[in-house]
């Protein structure tokens, strides 16, 4: 007898899943995307000399690069915003003798760091004022956001009220209503950095940046079901 009743329990707490699985239900997906001016610029820049040794190398270098520091202080950037990133010293070969002999020329000396400017308005007069007091190599720029959580919400609404719109033309079309949300994933939201190819600059009257637009997206996947 407890067995039966046993058995009759379990058949009525399966029927209701038997019953939601075999409902009819939509999955669609939908995107969003936020355009937005970016709020900083993330660059990276840098000093690199030749010496004799690589110790007249390493000390020229060090101390272009404090002088070029310095100046980034002095241009409102703070510590926390300026990070060394890349520091190399080697030798510079000469190939030019017969039989392709290495004869060593002298040493080469790099140090980059790389600099949060929060400042947007004011890249151009931060490479000129780097560039003045000794940079001479720059890797490239990327512009972002400060705080891009705000942006990547609204792009996130907007992927699930375009999901929506498509389960409602869908459900229209099929003759049925749109039921209430059964399931809901995002796929992804993604705020691709806008880059500047790096190069190798001199001393300019003015330096020409253009931030243009950040384009922030969102996907998700949502399951409705469907009216009977």
């Amino acid at each position: 007898m407890r067995m039966m009743t046993a058995l009759a329990t379990v058949a009525c707490l399966a029927t209701p899943l038997l019953a939601e699985e075999q409902r009819p239900m939509i999955t669609v997906t939908g995107e969003g995307a936020v355009e937005v001016a970016p709020d900083m610029a993330t660059i990276s820049l840098g000093v690199m000399v030749t010496g004799e040794t690589a110790k007249a190398a390493l000390d020229a270098n060090s101390a272009a690069l404090a002088t070029v520091i310095g100046q980034l202080k002095a241009s409102g950037i703070a510590d926390k915003d300026i990070q060394t990133s890349n520091l190399s010293l080697g030798p510079v070969y000469d190939y030019s003798s017969s039989g392709g002999a290495q004869n060593v020329t002298g040493y080469s000396a790099s140090n980059m760091v790389t600099v949060q400017v929060r400042d947007i308005t004011s890249v151009g007069a931060v490479l000129d004022a780097s560039v003045t007091d000794g940079a001479n190599t720059l890797n490239g720029i990327t512009f972002g956001l400060q705080e891009p959580a705000p942006h990547m919400d609204e792009a996130r609404a907007r992927a699930v009220a375009e999901a929506r719109r498509k389960a409602e033309l869908l459900a229209t079309a099929a003759g049925t209503s749109l039921g209430p949300v059964i399931s809901i994933s995002e796929s992804g939201s993604y705020m691709p950095p806008i880059p500047m190819a790096g190069m190798a600059f001199e001393k300019s009257d003015a330096v020409p940046v253009q931030a243009g637009q950040l384009a922030i997206t969102a996907a998700v996947s949502v399951t409705y079901a469907l009216g009977q």
